[in-house]
């Protein structure tokens, strides 16, 4: 019997989902389904890739599969919600938060229904697949859209607990940006016992010579950079903003008076995403602070493997820590 070793970036479906341990959405609605009849989920021809096949095989008659037609099951969702289910809708985000995003404005968030829309392999973790499939610009999208409300979580762990909130408390459409994973744990091991609360930043780091402010996977390298630098005798401050919107203007104003500098990190083109977000809070308040914006600088990224990109546009703790320490002067 031969046996394959296969390399952390396999694309080969299986082994793939094995690794995809961070995509927690189907499993999270396994669980919550028998107490929440109205949920349904679709998928289109990703169901497994995104994980949301755990839901459909718990509940297959709750599960629909709308084929790469991604625009008309957003369109069917938003129909859904108007009966009095909660649709969980799953794809990847080129797929969602950029193809469709005509039919997430008009059909679900113009109407504001708890739709629940979870865009998987987000910024550049589909690599080699290339800008076609590469979303780095589905925060800025969907953020300026009236209604919606826009969550990029460090982990499985923390999507799973908003996820449950989505359901038991929380009203109107979400869209959820997710990567493809594969990606380290930030709150698996949660000794500290942090909450991911919708709208609410977590405070991971102390810090009081810089603030870095990150959301999606970009939370567990700012966690890294901020590690290099306490080497270098720079105390970094590192915030999950998850909640981009409504944002935690609170976090970002505390900060920029503790430290008087703010640095943000995402996986996403610095025009409209979470460095936006923030700097239109600093900029409306009257605190002195400095400030700098870190993702991709208005650019389509190159094709190549995922970490080899993350380290290209220093993406990876190192790349962070860098920018940082430059930033800083």
């Amino acid at each position: 019997m031969t046996t394959h070793t296969f390399h952390k970036d396999t694309w080969e479906l299986y082994k793939s989902l094995e690794m995809s341990k961070q995509l927690t959405a189907g499993e999270t609605l396994s669980k919550l389904g028998k107490d929440y009849p109205e949920i349904v989920a679709m998928s289109s021809d990703l169901s497994k890739p995104t994980r949301l096949w755990d839901f459909g095989k718990e509940f297959p008659e709750r599960f629909f599969n709308f084929g790469l037609a991604e625009k008309n099951m957003v369109t069917a969702a938003a129909g859904l919600a108007s009966t009095g289910k909660i649709p969980f809708v799953s794809t990847y985000a080129s797929f969602l938060g950029v193809l469709a995003a005509e039919n997430i404005r008009t059909a679900v968030a113009y109407p504001n229904l708890n739709v629940r829309l979870i865009g998987t392999h987000t910024g550049i973790a589909m690599g080699f697949y290339g800008t076609s499939h590469h979303a780095t610009e589905d925060i800025s999208i969907t953020r300026a859209m009236a209604n919606m409300t826009v969550i990029s979580p460090a982990d499985g762990a923390a999507l799973a607990e908003m996820i449950e909130e989505s359901v038991k408390t929380y009203q109107g459409p979400i869209y959820f940006r997710v990567s493809r994973g594969r990606e380290e744990s930030v709150y698996e091991h949660n000794e500290n016992k942090v909450q991911n609360k919708i709208g609410k930043a977590n405070i991971l780091r102390e810090g009081n010579d810089l603030t870095i402010i990150a959301c999606g996977i970009e939370v567990n390298e700012a966690l890294k950079a901020a590690n290099q630098l306490k080497e270098q005798g720079i105390n970094a401050r590192v915030i999950d903003m998850h909640t981009i919107k409504p944002i935690d203007t609170e976090a970002i104003l505390n900060a920029a008076e503790d430290t008087g500098a703010v640095l943000t990190v995402e996986e996403h083109n610095v025009q409209g995403g979470l460095g936006s977000a923030v700097s239109e809070i600093l900029m409306e308040s009257d605190l002195n602070c400095k400030f700098k914006r870190h993702g991709f600088y208005d650019e389509y990224s190159l094709i190549g493997k995922p970490y080899h990109l993350y380290k290209h546009y220093k993406l990876d703790g190192e790349g962070i820590a860098s920018v940082a320490k430059e930033f800083l002067g």
